[in-house]
């Protein structure tokens, strides 16, 4: 499609074809329902290669990266920054926000196929590879940081039930 531009040409429309895919995900992403990124779908279920998310800290070394990359954060969206509240509402909050960006970046890689499709070789295993490098690492650390608030959730939810078993056990004695 874009063979026999020059590459001047072929770079602005690949900027264009590569803007009007991300916002379109982007706005699909903020209008899709919350139920649409349930952390039990299987999309966003935990693999068994992925080790409940020791493959992303042994293999990728995620932990040394994963601070160093830029974050979005709307301006009244969801804020990571009272991770201090460790609610279960909070974390199942902070759990569907993985959810969400996990899918918003691996449909913004997908624009990669188009990427390849229509343009010549060289541009396109270039603007390919651009496209997967700036979506990949962030779905990657979404899929990781949900592995990990899972985890958290988990322990409190157990934390809450001793507690309140203790309680009731109090109560019965009394």
């Amino acid at each position: 499609m874009l063979r026999g531009l020059s590459g001047v040409q072929i770079l602005v429309w690949n900027l264009i074809i590569i803007a009007i895919w991300h916002i379109t995900v982007f706005i699909a992403c903020v209008k899709l329902p919350v139920s649409y990124f349930d952390e039990s779908k299987p999309r966003f279920r935990a693999r068994d290669w992925e080790r409940g998310g020791r493959w992303y800290k042994d293999t990728l070394r995620i932990n040394l990266w994963k601070d160093k990359i830029p974050q979005y954060a709307a301006k009244d969206g969801f804020s990571k920054e009272h991770l201090d509240d460790l609610s279960i509402d909070y974390l199942n909050q902070f759990i569907m926000e993985t959810c969400r960006g996990e899918w918003m970046h691996l449909s913004g890689a997908l624009c990669s196929i188009v990427l390849l499709l229509i343009n010549p070789i060289g541009f396109a295993l270039l603007f390919a590879f651009l496209n997967l490098l700036g979506n990949l690492p962030f779905a990657a650390i979404q899929r990781y940081n949900r592995f990990r608030l899972q985890l958290v959730r988990k322990r409190r939810l157990r934390s809450q039930k001793s507690s309140s078993v203790g309680v009731s056990s109090a109560s019965a004695c009394v």
